[in-house]
């Protein structure tokens, strides 16, 4: 790699580009061939090797000669231009993943390579033909899932399961949304979806762009070294919040008024207020050119505009062609009088000061920002769009109890940022990428799928969650519903119910909760062989800080990762008592490290994220934290399932009475 990397650096162009804008062109194709080339010291790049019965691509006959390839995280090959290392998304790579004694995929032998800090530890055949050999559980793949979080999260490309494999590879022609229980490994099935089809069409995707969209800024730092470890650098990430960023967000919703601003029906809403701004001709247009004048009537004013309106164009694109039909009706009039005018005169007619007046006057330019300001802060204008769409009691939660004088004065909530996205799409179509994947896309209201779905309208999408995780008061009730608002109706929806990171006992004590939450989901199982180290403590409420700083420490003193999850309520208290006993603590989102293992996590931040083991303090406190029972339950499932080897849970009141008898 280090050689494929100096040869890279190593080329010279400046004999082979004809101006200077090839040699940018090219030199900018270099850099990013050289930035893609550079790796990870402690991390193999090779994990795999597969010995076939018969070399792929050739006739099975028999006596064929077989062929062995090493299988890798990145393609290697050597001086001479044969490879070294296949990369794991090519076809030939496939049975690393799927082969079993059931099928072996003509392989005769699957070797797995172990490894510590780097360094070439272990190895571990298969003999998939061999009738004598049973079949077992890998235990260098069980020690690579259960082995301590430290730092961000990693590629997985060692350790793809078969359910899995099958959708990281799925066509990029559809889209597909992953139903995923806790610790299935869901996100990196996502991330690892896209670094299959960059490697599967990159071209197209070089085009069209690709973007990974998470639920906030903690979660995409997390996650956010594992494309460029397989060698993907081009990959965007953002939250919901930051493609509708089009204003400063500097207020937040009371959960009645964010649910109404986000349900689907706003859509319509804001599509009538958008249209109200066009009114019917009332006066001829009469363009004046030279000594004649051409007159088109009113009626037949309003016969261009009423069709333009029943086209449902985007308000922008009908705005820009109504001068061209107008002028269009001066040049028949033109051709009627035994003129020939061609296109420049129409395109100077479409800018005759009195066309432009009577554009302007039907149908005049729209301000989707300054549009929903008054939508907000004028009743009497919100009612009239509103009217059988939203009730009474409905349009009033969402009105401002005090109308902002400007744009730039407003104090604007995410879910304003969302219908001010809208309303924009409505006035210019929204570009479109080749695909995004959504993660967490459970939490998302109505409109955030619509504002996400503008995204991938001529493109693909990954869309992953979990039903049970949805914790807000809007949350996806199915993913059926979610595929419409996204514009993706009728996609395949695979679940994941096998868990790689939970272990067995913590996964079954969490999902006592599924019944309340999600009574549709399929209970989560777990692969790893050990239960993990899982405790509840029952204390009195002076001692519930000391009981959890005392679950800290014994957490400390294993290795790995620890989570100190708590409810918003409780973070004060909670940084005080550390900072007194001398314990840092990071925030969520920063990386972990040998010297600094514990991160404080707010309930709302939790997540996504993973720890080797979890201090959950007061989960009566998480569930009061939320607006109902449900999103409570559902917040508590959530902070229950972020242990990869050991939870604690330290409580004062009462457990929930799903939990309560163990």
């Amino acid at each position: 790699m280090r050689a494929m990397r100096a040869d890279a650096e190593a080329l010279n162009i400046a004999d082979v580009t004809a101006n200077w804008v090839n040699a940018e062109v090219l030199q900018g194709e270099i850099d990013a061939r050289i930035k893609a080339l550079a790796d990870l010291s402690h991390t193999p790049l090779f994990f795999g090797r597969l010995d076939y019965l018969h070399a792929p691509g050739l006739e099975l006959a028999e006596g064929a000669a077989g062929e062995n390839f090493y299988i890798g995280r990145r393609h290697v090959h050597d001086a001479d231009g044969d490879p070294m290392v296949i990369d794991w998304r090519a076809p030939v790579s496939q049975p690393f993943y799927r082969a079993s004694k059931k099928d072996p995929m003509d392989l005769k032998l699957r070797r797995r390579f172990g490894y510590t800090g780097g360094e070439l530890t272990a190895y571990e055949d298969e003999h998939l033909t061999d009738p004598t050999e049973a079949a077992r559980t890998s235990a260098l793949l069980q020690s690579e899932i259960e082995r301590p979080r430290v730092g961000p999260m990693r590629d997985i490309v060692a350790t793809i399961q078969p359910e899995q494999d099958e959708i990281v590879r799925a066509g990029i022609g559809g889209s597909v949304c992953v139903q995923g229980a806790p610790g299935t490994g869901k996100t990196a099935v996502g991330l690892h979806r896209v670094a299959y089809l960059l490697y599967a069409h990159r071209e197209r995707l070089a085009r069209s762009g690709t973007l990974v969209i998470g639920p906030n800024r903690s979660f995409l730092h997390y996650i956010e070294q594992v494309l460029p470890a397989l060698g993907e650098l081009e990959v965007k990430q953002a939250t919901v919040d930051d493609l509708v960023g089009h204003v400063e967000v500097r207020a937040t919703d009371e959960a009645a008024a964010a649910t109404v601003k986000g349900d689907a029906r706003m859509a319509e809403v804001l599509r009538r207020a958008v249209r109200s701004h066009i009114t019917m001709p009332q006066e001829p247009c009469v363009v004046v050119r030279g000594s004649r004048r051409w007159r088109v009537p009113a009626y037949e004013l309003e016969e261009i505009v009423q069709e333009l309106r029943d086209r449902e164009i985007r308000y922008g694109a009908a705005r820009e062609a109504l001068p061209q039909r107008i002028a269009h009706a001066v040049l028949v009039r033109m051709e009627q009088a035994g003129e020939a005018p061609d296109d420049r005169v129409q395109d100077a007619v479409a800018r005759n000061t009195a066309v432009k007046a009577a554009v302007k006057a039907v149908w005049p330019p729209v301000d989707p920002a300054k549009l929903v300001l008054r939508l907000l802060g004028d009743a009497e204008f919100l009612a009239d769009q509103a009217e059988g769409i939203l009730t009474p009691e409905e349009q009033k939660t969402i009105l401002w109890t005090r109308p902002a004088r400007s744009v730039k004065s407003a104090k604007w909530s995410s879910a304003d940022a969302v219908l001010i996205d809208e309303a924009m799409d409505l006035v210019a179509r929204t570009p479109s990428l080749g695909h995004v994947v959504l993660d967490e896309a459970q939490d998302l209201s109505p409109m955030q799928y619509r504002a996400v779905g503008r995204r991938c309208t001529t493109g693909s999408a990954t869309i992953l969650g979990d039903i049970a995780q949805g914790t807000t008061p809007w949350a996806t009730d199915t993913w059926e519903e979610a595929l419409t608002h996204l514009g993706k109706p009728g996609s395949a929806v695979e679940e994941l119910t096998q868990g790689f990171r939970v272990p067995r006992e913590v996964i079954a004590y969490a999902s006592r909760l599924l019944p309340a939450i999600a009574p549709d989901l399929t209970e989560a199982t777990s692969i790893r062989e050990s239960a993990g180290d899982f405790a509840i403590r029952t204390v009195e409420p002076a001692d519930l800080t000391a009981a959890t700083l005392t679950a800290c420490g014994d957490a400390l003193a294993k290795e790995g990762s620890i989570g100190l999850i708590a409810a918003e309520a409780r973070i004060p208290a909670l940084r005080t008592a550390l900072e007194a006993a001398g314990v840092s603590c990071l925030a969520p989102g920063e990386e972990t490290s040998a010297e600094a293992r514990l991160t404080l996590v707010p309930a709302t931040l939790a997540k996504g994220l993973e720890y080797d083991y979890v201090v959950l303090d007061e989960p009566a406190a998480i569930v009061d934290g939320e607006p109902d029972e449900r999103t409570g339950l559902r917040r508590l499932y959530v902070c229950l399932t972020r242990p990869v080897s050991g939870l604690t849970v330290i409580h004062a009141a009462p457990l929930p009475e799903q939990l309560a008898d163990r």
